[in-house]
């Protein structure tokens, strides 16, 4: 029989061959390298039969899908190894995560960090012994019974969630039972390298009325040498942590009286308002117009956005106006599009390219948050582009031509993403599909590779995401473009057309900081708070040699000032070494160190925090050198 491979090639197989026969039909190479298969589009083991016409995707561990089910499998085997140690430990989930796995346990008394490195050791154990993954189809009384007579309630709980009518799987390894999709490792042995992290506490079902469950994280790599880079990169990660740095420099605190709602020190609130002053640069240079919109407006206008029936769990809400219900924004949308219908406008004002940088505020639960990346006031850089359905794919090549203008002046890497239609949707699905195409189409006119995230777009469109690449490789998501066919028919909004019609525009929502704190944040893990000399909250520091050359110091502090620098002048009665190990831990860009040879002759010494001594140098000509590098905003 013939089946049919990825490249559209047909292969022939013997009649009940499997996922397995076609990768050796193809080459023994991709043989010895499959880890799982696609049949169909639908992820399975490679024992999967495959029957005349099907279409076969061989997974190896170079696939997402790959690493997704290596790292699955090694959740089962640590949940074996638990219960081998701790018999009566209940089981619930265990799913692979980007650069790892976790699984969720009810143990009978409190578990540890320290009894990791035995579950580590029992894991080990079970890796030798080279078990086998066994998949067994069963019916839903079937499933229940095991289960019952396992005492796994977690285990019956999400039995009951498996629609009437779906294919019911259990996997056995050794003596573990777990009910699960797979697909799994055929050959354990290939695990070669794993590390269990840390230990939680998380809410089952993520609900904080349910029981508190101890969930351990681990994570495991093909190559001991690929792991070890990832945990030297997660310590790396710990001394880059944006809240010690933040904390450190000064830059933000969050107070329990306003959990997930920074307050901005005076060096902090200085790193923000660069980024601000330098994202109105850029969008007045792109044509945009900026606005303000209040920050919290009547129900009626986010039942009219689609927010209240959509959102309105992750909103604050309140009442005025003699009980009439309000809502503080969670979203600057809505206020745009006010802003839109306040004026009648015609096909030759399109595109009209709106920017506001709105604070937000979304109540998110307090187990979610983290310092600037998971918070619950923010404020948002968001602009709103209206135009004609024509100018569809020269606006989206404008919106990447400034994102790419934006990311490399930090020096960052990016992808794309193409996230399409979520099943929690409002709109037609035509026109879904009309937008999500004209988005395909851009990506591909303007030669940008992206891949398709199924499912994910916001509620009312599809949207690129684009995803940053950090200096440690990390990634984070920040700016998206967002095309929209629902909010300007929900709104009504329209526009006179060349023959006196009226229109309804197409709009974009786009944003490229994202979240300016969580960007923020970003960029000080980036820059391991050494940030560029046109970001850093203090670009200079003056340092004297001793008090007699305090007149000296402060003269040239002043003309530093008057220049438009940053400065300060550290006069404290200490010798100049420790003055300079001490700026350099506040990862001042610059240091002038003036003493009688300064004096003397009129100029200064500097050193530059990474380069070292610099020299000597007329005041003068530094500030000319601190203003073009300030202008280029360069990265040293």
């Amino acid at each position: 029989m013939q089946v049919l491979v990825k490249d559209g090639s047909k292969v022939e197989v013997a009649d009940n061959s499997t996922v397995r026969d076609v990768a050796s039909a193809i080459s023994e190479g991709l043989a010895r390298n499959a880890i799982a298969g696609k049949v169909n589009g639908v992820i399975c083991q490679l024992s999967r039969p495959v029957k005349q016409g099907d279409v076969v995707e061989i997974v190896t561990l170079k696939d997402p899908e790959g690493m997704e089910v290596f790292r699955h499998s090694t959740a089962h085997i640590m949940a074996l190894a638990i219960k081998r140690l701790y018999p009566d430990t209940c089981l619930s989930i265990g799913p692979a995560i980007k650069d790892g796995f976790y699984y969720d346990l009810d143990f009978s008394s409190p578990f540890k960090q320290e009894e990791l490195e035995a579950v580590e050791a029992e894991m080990a154990n079970i890796i030798k012994s080279k078990l086998k993954f066994e998949r067994i189809e069963v019916s839903r009384d079937e499933a229940r019974k095991i289960f019952t007579d396992l005492k796994e309630p977690y285990k019956l709980e999400l039995l009951d969630d498996i629609p009437e009518g779906e294919l019911i799987t259990i996997y056995k390894l050794g003596e573990l039972i777990d009910l699960c999709r797979g697909p799994h490792l055929e050959d354990i042995s290939i695990i070669k390298a794993f590390k269990l992290q840390n230990v939680t506490g998380a809410y089952w079902r993520g609900d904080e009325h349910n029981k508190m469950l101890t969930r351990i994280y681990g994570t495991c790599f093909p190559k001991k040498s690929e792991l070890d880079d990832y945990l030297a990169m997660l310590e790396e990660a710990k001394k880059r942590d944006h809240r010690k740095i933040g904390k450190e420099l000064g830059l933000f605190f969050i107070s329990e009286y306003a959990p997930g709602m920074p307050f901005y020190m005076p060096k902090g609130l200085v790193v923000k308002n660069e980024l601000i002053k330098y994202w109105r640069e850029i969008h007045k240079k792109a044509g945009y117009v900026e606005i303000e919109t209040p920050t919290a407006m009547s129900r009626e206008l986010w039942e009219v956005s689609g927010h209240w029936d959509h959102y309105r769990q992750n909103m604050y809400t309140f009442k005025a106006d003699e009980d009439k219900d309000y809502a503080i924004k969670p979203m600057n949308c809505p206020g745009c599009m006010l802003y839109y219908k306040e004026n009648i406008h015609s096909y030759k004002d399109l595109p009209l390219r709106v920017g506001e940088l709105g604070k937000v505020h979304r109540r998110e639960a307090s187990g979610t948050l983290h310092g600037l990346f998971r918070v619950r006031a923010f404020t948002q850089d968001d602009a709103h582009i209206f135009m004609l359905p024509s100018q569809i794919e020269s606006e989206i090549a404008n919106v990447l031509q400034l994102v790419d203008e934006a990311y490399k002046i930090f020096d960052l890497p990016y992808h794309l993403e193409l996230s399409t239609m979520p099943e929690d949707h409002i709109g037609d699905v035509a026109d879904w599909e009309k937008v999500e195409t004209s988005l395909k189409n851009a990506l591909e006119h303007l030669g940008k590779e992206y891949v398709i995230n199924a499912g994910d777009g916001a509620f009312y469109g599809p949207k690129i995401d684009i995803h940053i690449k950090d200096a440690l490789g990390r990634t984070w998501q920040c700016g998206t473009i967002q095309l929209d066919m629902q909010l300007p028919k929900r709104f009504e909004l329209s526009y006179i057309d060349a023959d006196g019609s009226k229109k309804e525009p197409i709009m974009i929502h786009r944003v490229i900081y994202g979240s300016l704190d969580r960007f923020l944040g970003i960029m000080t893990e980036n820059f391991a708070g050494a940030f560029p000399l046109w970001l850093a909250p203090i670009q200079v520091e003056v340092l004297n040699i001793s008090e007699k050359q305090d007149d000296y110091a402060e003269k040239i502090k002043a003309s530093l000032d008057d220049a438009g620098i940053r400065v300060e002048f550290d006069n404290r009665n200490e010798k100049v070494g420790y003055k300079i190990r001490e700026a350099q831990l506040q990862k001042i860009p610059y240091m002038v160190v003036v003493g009688d040879e300064e004096v003397a002759n009129n100029n200064i010494t500097v050193r530059h925090r990474k380069l070292g001594d610099l020299g000597k140098f007329k005041l003068d000509e530094f500030i000319s050198m601190l203003k073009n590098e300030i202008q280029s905003k360069e990265i040293k």
